[in-house]
C-alpha cells in the first residue's frame, strides 16, 4: 500500500457519522417554517427526539424527517411535545441500530418499544459467573486465614504437660473448692476443679505454682507456699499441709 493510499483510507475511516443537525427548536418554529426546514434537511435519513421543556419524551427514526415530525404535530404525540432536536446520518446502514442504542439509554416515556440490539451478547450471564468465582475465592480465602489463625492461637494457649500425666491437686481437695493467697497487700482466690487445673481470671493453670507466676510475675515460684486453702477446722493454712 502505497502512502497516498494509506493516507486517503486514514481519512476515510475519519469520516463524521453525523454530518448535520438542529437541536432544540421550538414547535412553533416547525409549525411556521417548515419549508425552510425541509429545505435544509430534504432526502436525508436520521434520528429526531421531541422533548416535553427540558425532559426527552420521544425518539424516532425516519428517511423523511420532515413527515415524522409534522405527524407528531397532529398524532397522539401532538399535545406531549414543545422543542424537537434531528440529526442527520452520512448513510442509513446503522441508523436503526443507532435508534435502538438511544431508547434503551434514555427509555424516552413517549415509546412502547424499548430497541432490540441484534447480534449483541447479553454479558450478564458472563459477569455473574465472574462475580461468583470471586465470591467463591473471597470465601476460600477467608476460610483458610480463618483456620490459619485458629491453629496459631491453640498453639499459642496449649498448656505444657503436666510431669506424670497428672495434675498435683487432682483428687486432694474437694472438687471446685477455693483456694486464697494474700501479695503485696491484695487479696487474690482461684478455684480447684475436678480434673485437678486451677482456674484464676478465666483460665487453667495446671499446678499451684503456674498460677502463682501469673500474679508474682517471677521466674521461680513455690505455689505449694504461696496458696492456702481451708482445712476441716475453717482455718486457712498452705497447700504444702497437704504434702505431709
Amino acid at each position: 500500500m502505497t502512502k497516498k493510499q494509506k493516507k486517503r483510507k486514514t481519512k476515510r475511516g475519519s469520516r463524521p457519522i453525523v454530518i448535520g443537525h438542529l437541536e432544540r427548536m421550538g414547535r412553533g418554529v416547525f409549525s411556521r417554517f417548515q419549508k425552510q426546514i425541509t429545505e435544509c434537511v430534504k432526502g436525508s435519513f436520521g434520528v429526531y427526539a421531541l422533548y416535553r421543556k427540558n425532559k426527552l419524551y420521544y425518539i424516532g427514526l425516519a428517511s423523511n424527517l420532515k413527515s415524522r415530525i409534522r405527524g407528531h404535530l397532529k398524532d397522539k404525540h401532538g399535545g406531549s411535545w414543545t422543542h424537537f432536536s434531528l440529526y442527520i446520518f452520512r448513510r442509513e446502514s446503522h441508523i436503526r441500530e443507532l435508534e435502538s442504542l438511544l431508547l434503551r439509554i434514555a427509555y424516552p416515556e413517549g415509546n412502547i418499544q424499548r430497541g432490540k440490539l441484534k447480534g449483541s451478547v447479553n454479558l450478564k450471564p458472563k459477569l455473574k459467573g465472574l462475580i461468583k468465582r470471586q465470591y467463591e475465592d473471597d470465601i476460600k480465602k477467608w476460610f483458610d486465614e480463618l483456620k490459619a489463625a485458629d491453629k496459631k492461637t491453640t498453639k499459642k494457649e496449649s498448656k505444657p504437660k503436666v510431669k506424670g500425666g497428672m495434675r498435683p491437686l487432682k483428687g486432694i481437695l474437694r472438687n471446685y473448692q477455693r483456694i486464697y493467697a494474700k501479695y503485696k497487700g491484695k487479696k487474690y482466690k482461684a478455684k480447684v476443679l475436678p480434673s485437678g487445673s486451677i482456674e484464676y481470671n478465666d483460665k487453667l493453670y495446671d499446678s499451684p505454682s503456674g498460677a502463682a507466676k501469673v500474679i508474682i510475675h517471677r521466674g521461680a515460684v513455690n505455689g505449694w507456699n504461696f496458696w492456702r486453702f481451708k482445712n476441716d477446722k475453717g482455718k486457712l493454712v498452705k497447700l504444702k499441709e497437704l504434702r505431709k
